[in-house]
């Protein structure tokens, strides 16, 4: 599976932050999401899903590969 973040739609929320730190962290300018593993592993990716259907501006997805 792959995370792709579309950075234009990111709100800064920081939802994504607090459902998957190992996956997401946000830039310290402006608050918007960055990814940190493209690709994670199995393990983290229920954290991912969660961070998908809690991102308030649907700027988040999981792809399979």
């Amino acid at each position: 599976m792959r995370v792709e973040l579309d950075e234009p739609k990111c709100v800064a929320s920081g939802q994504c932050v607090m459902a998957s730190p190992e996956v997401f962290d946000q830039r310290d300018e402006d608050g918007i999401a960055i990814v940190l593993q493209e690709t994670p592993e199995d393990g983290l990716l229920d954290g991912v899903r969660e961070a998908v259907a809690i991102c308030p501006a649907a700027a988040i997805r999981l792809v399979e590969q």
